[in-house]
């Protein structure tokens, strides 16, 4: 099956007159057609940022691309001009952002603001404009007949929909979603990923799901990846992640894991990641997570862990391959 999005070795760098911050350090991953992949990791370590070069949207004159690729339907967005991505943005690949209280005009109907997206992307008419606004305010479960209300007039839940909507007006083959529920409470929370499940199944829409929530990811994701200090860490399948018994498992992930509450153990505090993740501008040497791991070995700190495969399953950790390898 060839990929729908292929994110090989991209290198991203913020650079002020101050520091050069490296926000990406060789992030691989990529994305099928219908396939929902979810990017896992702490604030700080990247995942917006990915979003961010993919949609051509780095920060003009301090972000930059500095090498690697992010193909989609085989062509390389990073050498795209701005012109050409404006045709791709919101046609062929949308955006839900984090906030939907910012992510809408608040001097405009909500109608207004789907039919904007199918205006620009297509040669239809008003009336066909309209016909479609409607049609896709039924798929997210707004009766059309709010579509001349403004967004102040819908709680966070429903301007979530309406965000929705306005990312899929046009059909895109694939749709990035930057900590979509965030801003929402639990019951909402719940809802609205529901609704987005259903979505994909009638529109076979592949997914970027940008996220630190696990259980989100273990709900939605087909495919997983663990970012840290801008590198893919870990990555496999739901399966490979969430399983207990893999031998598998990168220190940082199990950490994770096991900084969540548990309904099987009496514990009164729950059990946090020591430390912080490194300064970009200053990153250290061999393994970016070595000084917050319980577990490391003396090579950690000098070298820069490979990637090590089982399958699909890929960690990045020295560790990892002394287990399984123990004699090399």
């Amino acid at each position: 099956m060839s990929h729908l999005l292929e994110i090989e070795d991209l290198r991203v760098q913020y650079a002020t007159n101050e520091n050069t911050y490296h926000a990406l350090n060789g992030v691989s991953f990529s994305i099928n057609p219908g396939e929902i992949v979810g990017l896992v990791g702490e604030t700080g370590a990247g995942k917006t940022t990915t979003t961010l070069s993919i949609m051509g949207l780095l920060p003009k004159d301090i972000g930059f691309i500095t090498g690697g690729t992010a193909r989609f339907n085989g062509e390389d967005l990073t050498t795209m001009s701005e012109s050409q991505l404006r045709n791709i943005r919101g046609s062929q690949i949308s955006m839900i952002f984090q906030d939907p209280m910012t992510s809408l005009n608040p001097v405009l109907t909500v109608g207004k603001q789907i039919g904007e997206a199918i205006e620009f992307h297509s040669q239809s008419s008003k009336a066909e404009i309209e016909a479609r606004v409607d049609e896709i305010l039924q798929l997210v479960g707004i009766p059309p007949s709010r579509k001349r209300e403004f967004p102040h007039q819908f709680s966070g839940g429903m301007k979530q929909r309406v965000v929705i909507a306005i990312a899929l007006a046009c059909r895109p083959k694939l749709l990035i979603a930057d900590e979509p529920t965030s801003a929402l409470d639990v019951t909402v929370q719940s809802q609205v990923l529901c609704m987005m499940l259903d979505l994909k199944k009638q529109l076979n829409t592949s997914m970027l799901l940008i996220t630190h929530d696990l259980g989100v990811v273990a709900q939605m994701c087909d495919q997983v990846a663990i970012m840290y200090a801008g590198e893919i860490i870990e990555k496999g399948s739901v399966h490979d992640i969430f399983d207990k018994n893999a031998k598998l498992r990168h220190p940082y992930t199990q950490g994770l894991f096991g900084s969540l509450p548990s309904l099987q153990t009496d514990s009164r505090r729950l059990k946090p990641i020591d430390g912080l993740m490194p300064d970009p501008s200053e990153l250290p040497d061999g393994c970016k997570f070595h000084a917050r791991c319980p577990r490391r070995l003396e090579i950690c700190e000098k070298k820069v862990p490979g990637d090590f495969l089982e399958g699909g399953h890929m960690v990045k950790c020295h560790l990892v391959r002394r287990v399984i390898f123990p004699h090399e």
